[in-house]
């Protein structure tokens, strides 16, 4: 039981790297654009 139970924490810890991992060496920034509209002022 203590066997399956270590075996279970070193997979944890191994996804958790792996997650962690990814997220910081991963490329996750969204694509960057610019955005214009015409703006009128002054609209009565």
């Amino acid at each position: 039981m203590l066997r399956l139970l270590k075996l279970v924490l070193v997979l944890v810890v191994f996804v958790a790297a792996i997650v962690l991992g990814y997220a910081y060496l991963g490329d996750l920034s969204p694509d960057q654009e610019d955005v214009s509209e015409p703006l009128e002022l002054n609209a009565n």
